[in-house]
């Protein structure tokens, strides 16, 4: 009897990102899971990645030049961000 490994492939799908926070400032870009480059309004660019922690569960990290971050979770319905100022981003992958 032969068997066959089957290779998981945990790579989070890419796409183009938008996100709002409660202020109504807006950052899109695009990315894969490896690297996401994202655009806010005023031209800053915020490098960030994707981790897959489950099946439904992403987890988002983002950083910009001035050493802002941005993390938070994503799973079936939409992503959600938080910053240290506890102001919340929501945002999609098209």
């Amino acid at each position: 009897m032969t068997t066959r490994r089957r290779r998981i492939n945990r790579r989070v799908r890419g796409g183009f990102f938008q996100f709002e926070s409660e202020d109504k400032r807006t950052v899109y870009g695009t990315g894969e899971s490896d690297l996401i480059r994202l655009r806010d309004e005023f031209g800053h660019t915020w490098w960030g990645q994707a981790d897959q922690l489950d099946d439904n569960l992403i987890r988002y990290r983002f950083h910009d030049d001035k050493g802002n971050i941005i993390s938070g979770l994503s799973d079936n319905y939409g992503i959600l961000l938080r910053d240290p100022k506890g102001k919340t981003w929501r945002g999609f992958v098209l």
